[in-house]
């Protein structure tokens, strides 16, 4: 599960979209995860077609993901022309197969451009966070007439 560990995070800091793991960590704001996950997806696409069950245990070493939550997602990719299924016979019995197209392939690319200055902003906070207020002319002077906004 992509979450941040509560001592990371504070309580006050949550949102709506948060959600708390099993530890008490506060996760990934549920939109964000979701258009990342489909972007997870169809990297592991990228290797080559693969079916649900491979697909999830593929995702297992990055994000707890289950079958109710893949399902509707790899719907949602085939009908946004970002991978095309097929079938084939397997021990008796169809499986379904679903293979990355150009589109999928071109989410891919544009998502790594967006990392690329999401990362930029990413360490923009992180360092703006970091470091101490300032003290400006106009919080001293508040703090000794007692006046604030």
């Amino acid at each position: 599960m992509v979450c941040l560990m509560s001592r990371d995070i504070s309580a006050e800091a949550a949102t709506q979209n948060d959600i708390r793991d099993r530890t008490g960590g506060i996760c990934m704001d549920v939109q964000r995860k979701k258009g990342i996950l489909e972007v997870c997806v169809l990297a592991v696409l990228k290797k080559g077609p693969s079916y649900g069950y491979l697909i999830i245990r593929e995702l297992e070493r990055c994000v707890d993901i289950s079958e109710s939550t893949l399902y509707p997602i790899l719907k949602r990719l085939e009908q946004g022309g970002s991978l095309e299924t097929y079938r084939m016979e397997y021990n008796g019995r169809m499986r379904k197969y679903y293979r990355l197209t150009q589109d999928g392939q071109r989410k891919i690319n544009t998502f790594l451009d967006e990392w690329d200055e999401l990362r930029t902003m990413y360490q923009f906070v992180a360092k703006q966070n970091a470091q101490e207020p300032e003290q400006t002319e106009c919080a001293d002077a508040d703090r000794e007439t007692g006046e604030e906004d």
